[in-house]
């Protein structure tokens, strides 16, 4: 292991090298499904996506609350993955490789919402307790996952394009 740690070192050193990739990319990718993909180039693509936890309200939501249905979202239909139910599965991976992450903060764009509100697992959820409350949330590429779709997903015509829309990183000591 010394051994590996020094011929890293060496390489750090060597000012010539023009390997400007990643060396984990090439392990992520044996790490993703083909809809985890879809989902990543989605986000590249259409930017952060609204998500939502319902949880109770009313008068005893001033004093505490509890969780209905956490990260209601509609990534797994914009994305158009075959698998929705696994969605939830999807983007803890993704989270666990470092290419998402969850913002407590909404979406500068409040009328995303209006339709991830109209969901019929959102309306269930709501309609579940007497009083509900809607938290905004969002789901954000990291910076590293930003690099590793446009280096390993896209073509490079749509990797350069200035039309994709800015990723927000998380917040100094985030790990939500």
């Amino acid at each position: 292991m010394r051994e590996r740690g020094q011929e890293l070192l060496e390489k750090s050193r060597d000012v010539w090298a023009t390997d400007d990739r990643h060396p984990a990319f090439d392990r992520i990718l044996d790490d993703l499904a083909p809809d985890e993909a879809r989902i990543l180039v989605m986000l590249l693509k259409n930017g952060p996506q609204p998500s939502v936890d319902i949880r109770t309200g009313g008068p005893v939501g001033m004093v505490s609350s509890q969780l209905i249905a956490p990260g209601l979202n509609m990534v797994g239909a914009r994305a158009g993955l075959r698998h929705l139910d696994q969605v939830p599965s999807y983007l803890n991976n993704l989270f666990r490789l470092g290419l998402v992450w969850f913002s407590r903060e909404a979406l500068r764009d409040h009328m995303e919402y209006q339709v991830l509100e109209a969901q019929p697992d959102v309306l269930d959820a709501m309609h579940s307790v007497k009083f509900a409350k809607v938290v905004r949330r969002s789901i954000h590429l990291t910076p590293f996952g930003e690099e590793f779709v446009k280096q390993a997903l896209v073509d490079e015509v749509t990797a350069e394009s200035p039309e994709l829309p800015e990723h927000d990183a998380p917040p100094e000591g985030a790990g939500d």
